[in-house]
């Protein structure tokens, strides 16, 4: 008999991530079922324990068997081994469970789901359950195998201990790094940091000068870590702060590139044309003395202007590395060293080769600081949308209290403070309304531009604006626990990782900068045995040529910049992407796959008619019906209740939940049945008088329930779930950009092909239960489609994380943020057609920009070497070679920012 592996997982950080542990578990011989989630893998089978640890760690993941469950129930009413697997199968059908461990008398649950509902789906089952109390909360997972016979259990924070809404980046640190310049200097902090124990995976971007590491290092190693690699570097805890500190380092390198760049130019110029006009760049006696002046105030200029380039690159020298500070210094400080050697022994050298090239090194330094001046105000317009969406909370708070009102800064507010809300605040937390009623505008957190009204129970959310009304709000998370920072959190995430078009640029950039300085070596040799005369004014000229066109700066910012900006304009449509990778995947989909219903549909079903059969009152079948659904939590039986409001509804004993046709209960000792026709059939209640008009209903879309009374038939509810209104016209969009739609229901075939018809879906899987939704995908996959799953991200999880995208459709207030590659934070299903159009603007200026980098330096470095000196009779000035080198940096920018204006079709 096959052996269930419960095992506990690290590193897992969306629905990519599943899949591609999913894939490499199902490749194992002797495995005959598997399910991940981001937390635990259950893995049915006879493979060894070891063999499957090596597995998940070979996919990029930790794993260990587990030894503690989340959660102990204790169980009653349990007598044979049919209600243990009953059981078992109702817990595990529960979202946020990864797996459960049933006997007649205990159940250990892993994952995340409530204690409450998880004893709410035992009752339904039929039977009772109390919760045990976890012997150890605090500890992590570590491991166990279990058989089906034995149980084992897993320790690991339970379900109750944690937020509604956990922090997402609750494992994450984030760094401000200072003095990084290049691709290279990436490489160079993310190896440094990695090497750190408890470094699990650590994000380096250029762009923002960041790094988000995931894991439980400690912050002084972090720092130490960088500053060790040559770079200076702080811990940010919190989002405001990272901003503020952000902004304030770009407001000063930019404001030091500047001058540093105008200084620099202004003596480079006066010098240059001081030695044209008089035709003095060549040194002679007369001019000796009045160049060895200029030397000097030149190297003064250079430390002044450019010391952060020979500074960096002697840190990196010690490191054993080189940057493109490394290229700069060696070339600027070849240029200056032969003029200073040529001013101090002319004799030393030919008459043709007392050339001078002081304001060369000058205007080198100028320009590169020049380039680096733009190049930072570039990189600022990029991040404006995200902080759009940090200035969404305002600086404080209306608080109530026993003394009074008071305005009071937000970092003082806590959770279970009562604020106080008027028309034209921005709501400063996430909260509940406890009195009064308002209109709130929502358009910046969930794209919906339509005032929304919400009075006392409901939720509202940090960011959204009171456009009219008066309402008290109870505090129910504040800072870095809202949905508004829990979003930029994760746009910060995305805009840090690398997708896999990027892993190649970062493997030239290992390389680049010392092939760079051997090719300016061989060429200036070349040049210094073989070239004209004078062959050693010809070898410095291209050495220094070579080493400044050289720019692996162009080729660090050519990936995260299109990221930074792509990510960005997602989130303005309302698409939150976790991760790069989900970016490059979603431009190269073909098929989407919806789930119905809250989906296409709104998930909020209606009972549309209602039809009495043998004498039976509708006051009286609603009633009764009503009694029956109380004790079952699923959308028909919500329409069913909400259409028997106000009804005093009778008793119901010996409930039951029959799974995937209906419920039972008693009524003033009659026996009730409520559900599908075939549960009719089960119990042999004939509904063949109903027949013709089920058929008629189905074929509109309409969804019968059937109930019957001591075995009569009573009634027939009519139930319809609303199509969504942006449904028909965003498939129609969707279809014109040639994306084949297909929708996956559990509904019967003759619903859902009428639904379907209304749409205009090309295929539909029908009769699908949630478990074999990742079936369908898989054979989708199979057949060779690129396929994106867009469902509910909690009943569709399976086949979320089977998916090559997995896009999770929510709201502000409930965004499946945890299984979900993208996840949008509105219900418009316009955004799926934005999103999609977005990643595939985003790779292509990713390439557009890795090609750019690519060809630039691949022409421009044998151009400096000399190559068309045969055609031309001229060489490239290295000065011509610095703004070449700014220009290529700039380039790459400005054309990511084009995605900022980015407007999907």
């Amino acid at each position: 008999m096959p052996n269930i592996t419960i095992l506990a997982l690290q590193g897992l950080t969306c629905s990519n991530c599943i899949s591609k542990l999913t894939k490499a578990l199902e490749a194992l011989p002797d495995i005959q079922q598997v399910a991940v989630t981001l937390n635990y893998a259950k893995v049915t089978g006879s493979a060894s324990v070891q063999d499957i640890i090596k597995t998940i760690e070979q996919a990029g993941y930790q794993g260990k068997v587990a030894t503690q469950p989340d959660i102990k129930l204790q169980l009653t009413g349990l007598n044979c081994r049919n209600c243990v697997n009953k059981t078992q199968q109702t817990l595990e059908n529960i979202s946020g469970v990864a797996a459960a461990i049933v006997t007649t008398q205990t159940a250990q649950i892993f994952g995340t789901a409530k204690p409450t509902e998880l004893i709410a789906a035992v009752k339904s089952a039929g039977y009772q359950a109390t919760l045990e109390t976890a012997s150890n909360p605090s500890i992590r997972q570590q491991s166990a195998t279990l058989s089906p016979e034995t149980t084992q259990t897993v320790s690991k924070q339970t379900a109750s201990d944690k937020l509604e809404k956990v922090n997402i980046d609750s494992e994450t640190i984030q760094l401000l790094i200072n003095g990084m310049t290049c691709a290279s200097c990436v490489n160079k902090v993310q190896k440094a940091l990695l090497s750190i124990p408890g470094v699990q995976n650590a994000q380096v971007n250029l762009a923002e000068r960041s790094a988000l590491i995931t894991g439980q290092a400690k912050h002084h190693a972090l720092i130490q870590a960088a500053q060790k690699a040559g770079y200076d570097a702080e811990v940010i805890d919190n989002e405001i702060e990272h901003r503020e500190k952000q902004q304030q380092l770009t407001k000063d390198i930019i404001r030091k590139f500047r001058w540093q760049a105008a200084l620099a130019l202004l003596i480079g110029i006066a010098v240059m044309i001081w030695g044209m006009i008089g035709n003095h760049m060549m040194l002679s006696e007369e001019n000796q003395f009045s160049w060895l002046l200029i030397g000097m105030l030149t190297l003064i200029i250079m430390v002044l202007t450019g010391g952060h380039f020979y500074y960096n690159a002697w840190r990196s020298l010690k490191n054993g590395s080189a940057t493109m500070d490394t290229l700069v210094a060696l070339g600027t400080g070849a240029a200056w060293l032969y003029s200073i050697s040529v001013n101090l022994w002319p004799d030393k050298f030919p008459f043709q080769a007392r050339h001078l090239y002081y304001e060369a090194s000058l205007m080198i330094i100028g320009l590169i600081n020049l380039g680096h001046a733009l190049e930072q105000g570039a990189r600022q317009r990029s991040s404006n949308a995200l902080k759009r969406l940090l200035d969404l909370t305002p600086p404080t708070a209306l608080v109530i209290s026993e003394k009074g009102e008071n305005r009071v800064p937000l970092s003082q507010v806590e959770q279970g403070m009562v604020l106080r809300l008027t028309t034209g605040d921005r709501i400063p937390v996430d909260g509940e309304l406890t009195s009064g009623e308002i209109w709130l505008d929502e358009s910046m957190l969930t794209g919906e531009a339509i005032a929304q009204y919400r009075t006392v129970g409901e939720k509202v959310h940090a960011g959204t604006v009171v456009q009219d009304g008066t309402a008290l709000l109870r505090v129910s998370a504040v800072g870095q626990y809202t949905t508004l920072a829990r979003i930029i959190k994760l746009v910060r995430q995305a805009q840090s990782s690398k997708p896999a078009i990027g892993l190649l640029a970062d493997k030239i950039a290992a390389i680049f900068v010392p092939t760079v300085i051997i090719i300016a070596l061989i060429a200036g040799t070349i040049w210094y045995f073989f070239g004209p005369s004078p062959q050693i004014s010809y070898a410095l000229i291209v050495t220094t040529s070579v080493l400044i066109i050289a720019c692996p700066c162009a080729l660090g910012l050519a990936t995260p910049m299109s990221i930074i900006a792509g990510v960005a304009r997602a989130a303005e449509y309302g698409a939150l992407i976790r991760d790069a990778e989900a970016l490059q995947q979603a431009s190269n989909l073909d098929t989407l796959v919806f789930d119905k219903t809250g989906t296409l549909t709104l998930g909020k079903p209606e009972v549309t008619e209602i039809h009495t059969f043998n004498q039976f009152e509708q006051s009286q079948v609603l009633a009764i019906a009503g009694a029956l659904e109380q004790g079952a939590n699923h959308p028909l039986a919500n329409a069913i209740l909400a259409k028997s409001v106000g009804l005093s509804l009778p008793e119901v004993n010996q409930f039951r939940t029959l799974a995937g046709a209906g419920v039972k209960g008693e009524i003033d000792n009659k026996t009730i049945l409520l559900g599908t026709q075939a549960l009719m059939s089960q119990y042999s209640i004939s509904s063949q008088q109903v027949d013709q008009l089920i058929a008629k209903q189905a074929s509109n879309g309409i969804t019968p329930v059937l109930l019957a009374i001591d075995n009569q038939l009573a009634a027939l509810f009519s139930i319809r779930d609303p199509l969504r209104e942006t449904a028909i016209s965003a498939l129609q969009r969707l279809h014109k950009q040639k994306y084949q739609l297909i929708m996956l229901t559990g509904d019967n075939p003759i619903t859902a092909n009428a639904i379907a018809k209304e749409l205009g879906i090309d295929q539909v899987f029908a009769g699908v239960l949630p478990d074999k939704k990742a079936a369908v995908i898989a054979q989708l996959q199979k057949s060779g489609h690129k396929v994106a799953m867009i469902g509910d991200g909690i009943n569709d999880a399976p086949a979320l994380a089977r998916a090559d995208v997995g896009i999770a459709m929510g709201s502000g207030s409930d965004i499946a943020i945890e299984t979900a590659a993208i996840t949008l934070i509105n219900h418009n299903l316009h955004s799926v057609a934005d999103v999609v159009q977005i990643a595939q603007g985003t790779l292509r200026n990713m390439k557009q920009n890795l090609f750019g980098a690519f060809i630039y330096n691949t022409l421009g470095i044998p151009i400096a070497a000399g190559l068309f000196y045969p055609f031309t009779g001229t060489l490239l000035n290295p000065v011509i070679a610095s703004v070449a080198m700014a220009l290529s940096s700039i380039t790459v920018v400005s054309n990511a920012n084009r995605l900022l204006r980015f407007k999907p079709k």
